[in-house]
């Protein structure tokens, strides 16, 4: 495996040797060490001296179930600091087939062009890209399948994108060519804008999976993880229902986004739930399926395809984060809709998370009314249309916020919270305030853990073990999904780790490759300017109550202060 090292001003590529520390580290951690290496972190997020890196996870390369995601990173333009986001589709399969441990691209043409880079065995190619400039994802994807073939892993930006909105981001095709696995949070698309890439093609053509050091072990290794993951209960629920099955799950708690979260219940939850979506996909037939593959090789499928009633393609898939902040948030109780504002969403390039706070923050402005979706459609048609309205949603909840002079954001860091209200799920609340990723609950979700979630006192170790597992599962390249497998089996990451590189790691490795990614990334963030300070909920949530249950966030500053003080 080799380091990729493009240069966008001089249309150059030049390989290089991994080094030694980064040659343990994959997806997130890796992301983490090369920016503090080679980063100022100092340095203007859209400017020449920040990068924008591609790292596939260390479990990556073949069609382990769940484990084939795509990390990538740089400084963000939303936070100002670290940040990583991952996906799935094709880009990190196709990444480990060509060899590619890691792809830096550095710089900033000096002109105003939209290129292609197109990367193969044969190297790294260049071509104009200005006939793709401003089109949609849906629109541009299918001319590169039809220019390159529909063998080849495409990671691509929308119009958001290319204004270098701070909530853009990169859209990766999927097995079935569709552009909508996205890198969505932290504004990398925008990053991946000021370096004038429209798209990036991957080619594996002619290329094998990356070798293993012990195939016997490492078959072994992972049919006991299969077994362990098809036999979870949970697998089974989310190949049934997705991640909307967490739907009613969050309202029951009183912790779903309702009204720019000013309520955690939601009157509308059983029109948008998981079991509303599958009755819905069941009926309506044609194209809609109710589980599907977000990647070859994958056994749990939480995916989902949803269909109109006239039997075609409305979008894919509609996850529980877009039913949060784009139904329930901007009082919306139709699937439909949220369809729709989801296919706008992904041809934009744009994260529907930060666009649907902002949304929410528009709405409580009194600049549409909760529960127009026409309205909320004609919103974001001022971002493709780039007016001073649609630049300021696009750029996020926070700017949003700051504009309209709205207090009640929900964001942390600049970037906006997920589709769980901390104050009604207090370790959730803990990990947006500390992560050094901004409020993301890929970063360490709580909801699960059996403790009582309204105590203020008892949520730091069950987020700080959230914490360190996420961080593990980003560095291996595994979907959270797969850590109902590996909980089940702790002993096959090991196993498939020694086997596939020839190492001699312990069963502790997750935790230890979580508290190294952690400790890397708040450096990051503290050479950034980072402080304690910053490690904080909104101040209107520590004194807002949340209806129906009325509890407010209130985790003491100094068990936020010392969550990490033991790593």
């Amino acid at each position: 495996m080799q380091t990729w090292r493009i240069n966008v001003r001089t249309q150059t590529l030049t390989h290089e040797a991994v080094p030694d520390s980064w040659q343990k580290l994959g997806g997130r951690g890796l992301l983490a060490r090369i920016l503090l290496d080679e980063v100022d972190a100092a340095c203007e997020p859209l400017g020449p001296h920040n990068k924008l890196i591609f790292a596939p996870g260390l479990l990556v390369g073949h069609m382990l179930s769940s484990c084939d995601r795509i990390s990538v990173g740089g400084k963000s333009p939303l936070t100002g600091g670290i940040k990583e986001s991952n996906a799935g589709g094709r880009t990190g399969l196709h990444m480990t087939h060509l060899g590619i441990k890691t792809l830096i691209i550095e710089d900033q043409p000096t002109d105003s062009n939209w290129w292609l880079l197109h990367l193969s065995q044969k190297g790294a190619e260049f071509m104009p890209a200005d006939d793709l400039a401003g089109l949609g994802v849906y629109a541009a994807a299918p001319l590169l399948i039809e220019r390159f073939g529909d063998k080849v892993a495409i990671a691509l930006i929308g119009p958001g994108g290319e204004m270098q909105l701070a909530g853009a981001g990169i859209q990766n095709i999927d097995k079935d060519q569709v552009p909508s696995r996205i890198n969505a949070r932290g504004g990398l698309g925008a990053v991946m804008g000021s370096k004038k890439l429209k798209a990036i093609v991957f080619d594996k053509s002619g290329t094998n999976k990356p070798p293993i050091a012990d195939n016997k072990a490492f078959r072994a290794a992972q049919k006991a993880y299969n077994k362990a993951l098809m036999g979870h209960t949970q697998t089974q629920v989310y190949a049934d229902y997705g991640t909307a099955a967490i739907a009613g799950m969050c309202n029951s708690f009183g912790a779903i986004p309702t009204r720019n979260f000013s309520s955690g219940q939601f009157e509308g939850v059983d029109k948008i739930s998981g079991e509303q979506l599958r009755e819905t996909l069941l009926l309506r037939g044609g194209a809609s399926e109710t589980t599907h593959a977000c990647m070859a090789g994958c056994t749990i499928r939480c995916s989902n395809i949803f269909g109109g009633t006239d039997g075609e393609e409305i979008v894919s898939p509609i996850e529980y984060e877009t039913i949060g902040l784009m139904g329930s948030n901007l009082g919306i109780d139709s699937l439909d809709t949220i369809a729709r504002l989801n296919w706008q969403v992904n041809d934009l390039g744009l994260d529907s998370i930060e666009i649907g706070a902002a949304l929410g923050v528009a709405a409580d402005a009194g600049l549409m009314n909760f529960g127009d979706g026409e309205r909320a459609l004609a919103l974001l048609n001022e971002i493709r249309v780039g007016s001073p309205l649609g630049r300021m949603l696009g750029n996020g909840a926070a700017v949003t916020g700051r504009v309209l002079g709205v207090e009640r954001v929900a964001a942390v860091k600049g970037q906006a919270m997920s589709a769980y209200d901390p104050r009604a799920i207090k370790g959730t609340g803990v990990t947006y305030a500390t992560s050094p990723q901004g409020a993301d609950h890929t970063c360490g979700l709580t909801i699960r853990a059996q403790i009582d979630h309204l105590d203020p006192y008892i949520q730091a170790d069950v987020s700080l073990n959230a914490q360190l597992a996420m961080a593990g599962y980003d560095t291996l390249g595994a979907c959270v999904f797969a850590g109902f497998g590996f909980g089940a089996s702790p002993e096959s990451i090991r196993d498939l780790l020694n086997a596939r590189y020839g190492w001699q790691v312990d069963t502790d490795i997750l935790k230890s490759l979580g508290r190294e990614t952690i400790l890397l990334e708040r450096a990051f963030n503290h050479a950034a300017g980072f402080t304690t300070a910053d490690d904080r909920l909104p101040e209107w949530m520590t004194r807002e109550a949340l209806p129906p249950l009325d509890p407010v966030f209130d985790v003491p500053n100094k068990t936020l202060d010392t969550l990490f003080d033991n790593l």
